[in-house]
């Protein structure tokens, strides 16, 4: 292998020596990647306070660390290349100890209010410069430890990569352990202290490795059988290909956590299930008898893409089990089906570690199209689609079966979408029609696809068009009725929908309707005067009613706080005389809601308004103390939540800016999680009192929905009539349910209670 002077005491193989070679690396290299991947949820949970909460953090943090993984497995590669054995030992516990000496974790002192704008980049720095170091250390322990065993002369060498299948099991049980373990039991100050733990014991298994490494001898006969020296080079073509295959799943990875993450909350307990399932197939598919058959799953990959589109052609009409478990299931099997392509076409040893940098250097490509690229180009969540469609092309080269039929194929699929296209844009009965069975149309389109490779084996250039087609479909006869405009921000996409003869414009982040207004009345003609508040913000409902008693309880103007500007619904609750001060996160959402041709509600009522811009967490704390008589708290964008607006330091700033006899009014409808008992918590622990209101309109018809809203204040005579309302039922606080902190939060235990709820 090298022809180096070794250190003159070594040890000659043996059956223990083999053992304890074995176990030393598979137990650093589990440790270390139980560290890697519980350092992401763990760090970025401590992050996203800075910036609203947003999901969007989540896969600005997936862009950082997959582009640190390649520049650990990179300078793996490079290491390597020294020929002395004891040069890459000390240069790397050199490095180890360095980044040891930064911890334990936090967020650095110069990354303390985030910009205006260029969310994503300032979010890149923060990462590089408060866990760059430590994370880069971590990242180039699987490479190095691997290609420092296949030199120890075991003889398992010859093919290392089944550490990389115990790295994954580590890293697997790190995600899954944070949502059902970490979170719910520990603070983030307690998990940060067990991390630092963790990193010192990594450091100790390593120096082991080194010295069994510079123990080893060098035998001739065991090097050539090792390092495998006649195996050819890996070709250009081939590494593209790995590349390619590592990217689509990567960036698949970030676009279907996005996406099942919009509608329940930015928390680890939905990034850390995809996450999870997309180690689990590296795990499975580097085993040397892997459970799950690569064949199967090249049989099942067109079949999970075809399910893909058919969720994607219901759109909001999914329950929540279905959501979380039909995508993920399908992006499993398409997961499994790359990443089985990468283990079948891995090359020798010899080449170990310039495998690991394609991997890594495609897993970045695809995170930084979907992480950075995809947000600022298209209006839309088009990247989920479009890595849908490229994975067809992750198939290997196939012989068709009926070659006689199959050369007619793309003359028929020509004809196929002439015949599908052309109805939308036409009006008439057939174009309806479309449009009212669109999840078969586009259903029939992506089975079609998968009975093409299925049936007849047909080439993945054929597999992709077909399903790029039913894709296609999906955009050309949306779900929703009426015409539909996108604002994408860094924040989410918002979408805003005119109804069908233009009676309403409603607001929709997801699938959550998020703010309407009535346009035209039950007899087509235009609403003249002002706007009224309808949605959550009606006058009958719970926010309605609260702002109308606290209003009769001071028998003045009020002067009010709302955080979320959403449609500008609120600005139109305000009675002349009063002070209202809106806070906004996304300046988009607030240019959206002040063009008249979308909402008339602050043309109309507020003109003037002028929101503060920024996470209100930061922004609403620097407002001056006992200002506000009512403060609303409305800025959960679907049902996604900003976790960190509903802590027991959150209620504390809230409560600090009431004045005496004020009261905060929280909107907390939710589909998934029950936030009633999570906001009596934090305000009990603030010495505040709650009162629930939860009644159903009866009126969606006419935008106007039931509300979940609490309520609380120092005393009961703050809250006014409400006081003595059946609607408002006081509330105490649960003790079997922990405080939220921002210290501490379990959203799974939230998202339990509902379901066990039944609601």
């Amino acid at each position: 292998m090298d022809s180096i002077v070794q250190p003159a005491a070594t040890e000659q193989p043996s059956a223990s020596r083999d053992r304890l070679v074995l176990t030393v690396y598979t137990a650093a290299i589990f440790v270390s990647a139980l560290l890697l991947f519980s350092v992401q949820p763990l760090f970025t949970k401590m992050v996203l306070p800075r910036l609203g909460g947003s999901p969007a953090v989540w896969s600005v943090a997936m862009v950082f660390f997959q582009s640190l993984l390649l520049a650990g497995y990179a300078y793996a590669h490079l290491l390597m290349q020294v020929k002395n054995r004891t040069v890459p030992v000390a240069v790397h516990l050199v490095l180890l100890m360095a980044a040891f000496a930064t911890l334990p974790l936090g967020i650095a002192s110069a990354y303390g209010e985030p910009p205006a704008s260029g969310y994503a980049f300032w979010l890149l720095g923060l990462f590089v410069v408060s866990i760059g170091l430590p994370f880069f250390a971590l990242a180039a322990n699987n490479p190095l430890l691997q290609a420092w065993f296949v030199r120890t002369g075991h003889p398992a060498g010859h093919d290392p990569y089944f550490l990389y299948a115990s790295s994954n099991i580590g890293s697997f049980l790190a995600l899954l352990s944070y949502p059902f373990l970490l979170e719910p039991v520990f603070t983030l100050h307690t998990q940060n202290r067990l991390w630092t733990a963790g990193y010192g014991l990594l450091i100790l298994l390593i120096a082991v490795c080194g010295v069994l490494l510079l123990r080893s001898p060098t035998l001739p006969v065991v090097d050539a059988r090792i390092e495998d020296v006649n195996a050819p080079a890996p070709a250009f073509l081939t590494r593209l290909r790995w590349i390619f295959l590592a990217a689509v799943p990567s960036g698949l990875l970030i676009a279907v956590t996005a996406h099942i993450s919009t509608d329940v909350a930015a928390a680890p307990l939905l990034w850390v299930l995809p996450l999870s399932l997309y180690l689990l197939t590296w795990v499975v598919v580097f085993q040397s008898r892997p459970l799950l058959p690569h064949k199967w799953m090249l049989m099942l990959q067109p079949v999970a893409i075809a399910g893909v589109i058919v969720l994607l052609a219901f759109g909001g009409e999914q329950n929540l089990l279905l959501t979380l478990g039909g995508h993920q299931l399908c992006f499993f099997v398409i997961a499994m089906a790359c990443h089985g392509e990468l283990a079948r076409t891995r090359p020798a040893a010899k080449y170990l570690t310039g495998f690991y940098v394609a991997l890594s250097f495609g897993g970045m490509v695809g995170g930084l199209f979907a992480g950075l690229v995809a947000p600022f180009t298209f209006s839309w969540i088009a990247e989920y689609p479009i890595l849908i469609a490229l994975a067809a092309l992750c198939r290997p080269a196939a012989n068709e079966r009926l070659a006689g039929i199959v050369k007619w194929y793309w003359l028929a699929l020509a004809a196929l979408a002439v015949a599908l296209v052309v109805p939308s844009i036409t009006t008439g009965g057939l174009s309806t029609w479309f449009e009212d069975h669109r999840v078969w149309v586009a259903g029939s389109v992506g089975v079609l696809a998968a009975l093409l490779a299925l049936a007849l084996n047909a080439g993945r250039w054929k597999i992709f068009a077909t399903v790029v087609l039913a894709l296609a479909l999906i955009r050309i006869y949306p779900a929703d009725e009426g015409r539909v405009t996108t604002v994408r921000s860094f924040f989410g996409v918002h979408k805003i929908v005119v109804t069908p003869g233009g009676y309403f414009h409603v607001l929709m982040h997801g699938t959550t309707i998020h703010g309407a207004e009535r346009f035209r009345n039950n007899d087509g003609t235009q609403v003249a005067g002002r706007p009224e508040p309808i949605t959550y913000y009606h006058k009958d409902g719970g926010i309605g009613q609260a702002v109308s008693a606290i209003r009769e309880r001071k028998g003045t103007p009020l002067k009010v706080a709302a955080i979320g500007v959403g449609s500008g619904t609120l600005a139109c609750a305000a009675d002349p005389g009063e002070d209202w001060k809106f806070f906004e996160i996304d300046q988009s959402m607030v240019d959206a809601a002040r063009d008249p041709k979308n909402f008339r509600y602050i043309s109309s009522c507020m003109p003037d308004m002028k929101p503060v811009i920024g996470d209100a967490r930061l922004t609403f704390a620097k407002e001056a103390g006992g200002a506000y008589d009512l403060i609303i708290v409305d800025a959960y964008s679907s049902d996604a939540i900003p976790i960190h607006l509903a802590t027991e330091e959150a209620m504390k700033i809230y409560k600090d800016k009431l004045a005496p006899h004020g009261a905060v009014v929280m909107h907390v409808s939710n589909r998934h999680l029950d936030l009633e008992t999570v906001v009596v918590g934090i305000a009990d622990a603030n010495d505040l009192k709650s009162w629930v209101f939860n009644e159903d309109s009866g009126r969606d018809g006419d935008y106007i929905f039931s509300t979940d809203v609490v309520i609380s204040a120092r005393e009961e005579a703050d809250i006014g009539r409400l006081a003595a309302s059946k609607s408002w039922e006081q509330t105490e606080a649960d003790d079997r349910v922990r405080v939220w902190t921002d210290d501490y939060s379990n959203i799974l235990g939230a998202l339990y209670r509902r379901l066990r709820d039944g609601e």
